[in-house]
């Protein structure tokens, strides 16, 4: 059996203590691919990449299954109520 969601979710949430965490299995079921949305106050002063790099480290067991990652936003809080409130503007 491959990795879950809940795995991922699990792992991430005890690693980076997101305030907002989203983890969609675009695999079908199999736990091969998955995608992230992923709010962390861990992220503050972090490029991009520092970011990503965040991410694959908090899940370096769960990479040895999963095949495609896919991290869709990696945000610190401010980013992310930023972002909120300008999509509600729209």
């Amino acid at each position: 059996m491959g990795v879950t969601e809940e795995v991922v979710k699990s792992s991430l949430t005890s690693k980076l203590n997101p305030s907002h965490l989203e983890v969609i299995d675009t695999s079908g079921g199999c736990g091969a691919s998955f995608a992230i949305e992923i709010v962390s106050e861990k992220f503050e002063g972090k490029r991009l990449l520092e970011r990503h790099r965040m991410v694959n480290a908090a899940l370096a067991e769960e990479m040895k299954e999963i095949h495609a990652l896919s991290i869709k936003k990696a945000l610190t809080p401010e980013q992310w109520k930023q972002q909120q409130e300008s999509s509600k503007k729209t």
